[in-house]
């Protein structure tokens, strides 16, 4: 593919190649910090088809987006998703398909997903114990993510990564175990500080707050963690050990704001365009779509007009009111 006529910068001179696209705000879990133990999910006809969603994407790379992660909710539990993984999976300039995950799907999707087209797999695991995991996802089953993970081992994708969203006296003591697991399974794993995104009734997102900077000094108790170089186009920052092919993660929205190399943006379930995770700047692109059904012009002028609302940060604070209009699983996890 030839390099795209036109590229997405936003106003601050950040180049966007990185698209987060939800397929669902539904999910086979519910897990504490996603949702609410009550939510109430977009109706059906309101989302994009998957249609619309395979031209969303092709848009993007035309205009040099490079990376495309599909996520949801639980993006393998809508009904034919594996249509738009095979009309993504082999663009021309594509060149990072990633899937994030509950794992609880993968036994059946794995090497369906690898044999489309995608190269990497997220797939969150907070907790090694059955118990604790039944508590945290509320209706989960730790197998089916255990499961998940073997299979996508089997299927043999370019890297698979964990991601552990790490809270104070819920799963802390954890850290060591996780990253064990991770080692002994060949695999990458990344700690995530919680996005204050919706309102939930589980927990004081302020009072389990662990950050970053405390989990990399748990794990140096045992393993002598050095930074490294290395990028998968996100915000994880990533640390290694000599003794080790695992790398270990850090998104830190709280401790750590990403937001000055921001090369990000992300698509809801139902079209609309998020310049930014934690602020309310957006764009329907589902009006867009349906108003154009046959010409692309307009679309790709769209996300182009986009990029001058993209705001320079999201400005998190766990002390103030959270993003209230959308839970992380309508945002795309």
């Amino acid at each position: 593919m030839s390099e795209p006529q036109s590229t997405l910068t936003d106003r601050f001179g950040r180049r966007i190649t990185y698209v987060r696209m939800s397929v669902t705000d539904r999910c086979d879990f519910r897990c504490v910090y996603c949702m609410d133990e009550k939510m109430t999910f977009v109706p059906r006809e309101q989302l994009l088809t998957l249609e619309e969603m395979a031209r969303l994407g092709k848009a993007f790379v035309q205009l040099g987006v490079h990376k495309i992660r599909l996520t949801g909710g639980e993006p393998l539990t809508r009904r034919n998703v594996m249509q738009l993984f095979n009309d993504l999976g082999h663009l021309d300039g594509l060149n990072d398909f990633t899937l994030t995950t509950n794992g609880s799907q993968l036994p059946k999707y794995a090497q369906q997903l690898k044999d489309a087209g995608v190269t990497r797999i997220n797939i969150s695991l907070d907790t090694l114990d059955a118990q604790r995991f039944a508590d945290l996802t509320r209706i989960g089953k730790i197998e089916q993510t255990l499961d998940g993970i073997d299979a996508a081992i089997a299927a043999g994708f370019d890297r698979i990564k964990l991601n552990a969203v790490i809270l104070k006296n819920r799963n802390h003591d954890e850290i060591i175990p996780l990253v064990d697991f991770a080692r002994d399974k060949g695999i990458d794993i990344s700690f995530i500080e919680e996005m204050p995104l919706g309102v939930i009734s589980d927990h004081d997102r302020a009072e389990v707050y662990y950050s970053s900077d405390d989990i990399l000094r748990d794990i140096r108790e045992k393993y002598d963690l050095q930074a490294i170089g290395a990028t998968t186009g996100g915000p994880s920052k990533y640390y290694q050990s000599a003794d080790s092919d695992t790398r270990v993660g850090f998104i830190s929205p709280h401790s750590h704001n990403f937001c000055d190399d921001c090369n990000r943006v992300r698509v809801t379930a139902e079209g609309r365009l998020l310049l930014c995770l934690g602020q309310e700047h957006s764009v329907d692109l589902r009006r867009v779509l349906r108003a154009n059904p046959l010409d692309d012009a307009p679309l790709l002028a769209a996300l182009q007009d986009a990029m001058q609302i993209k705001p320079k940060g999201h400005e998190f604070d766990l002390n103030a009111k959270p993003i209230l209009f959308r839970h992380m699983s309508a945002t795309g996890g």
